[in-house]
């Protein structure tokens, strides 16, 4: 029976990698040019982020907006006219930070 056991703890060593990397976060926003900015979730697995916590928040952490992913793992907020953050928020180990100056047409 160990020897059994030691290979099921062999062969997960070696499937843990590949299985963190099979769901890592993908995040993208840019400024439409006409006020608001728009952003795109999901997953490297291609699985939907529809539902996902989109936090925009203001240069000290304060809470702009509270925004969730829609049915197609996308939305379009209005440009917060100070420094500003936007957080893809699917989790502990599935987050993703945009800062604003960063976020372009």
């Amino acid at each position: 029976m160990s020897k059994i056991l030691a290979i099921l703890v062999l062969a997960a060593a070696f499937a843990w990698p590949q299985l963190t990397l099979a769901h890592s976060p993908i995040f993208d926003c840019s400024d439409n040019g006409d006020g608001t900015i728009s952003c795109e979730g999901g997953f490297s697995d291609g699985s939907s982020a529809s539902g996902v916590a989109i936090h925009v928040q203001d240069a000290s952490g304060k809470a702009i907006e509270e925004l969730k992913l829609d049915k197609n793992s996308e939305i379009t907020f209005k440009k917060p006219s100070q420094a500003y953050k936007v957080t893809f928020d699917a989790g502990a180990g599935h987050q993703v930070t945009k800062d604003g100056k960063d976020i372009v047409q």
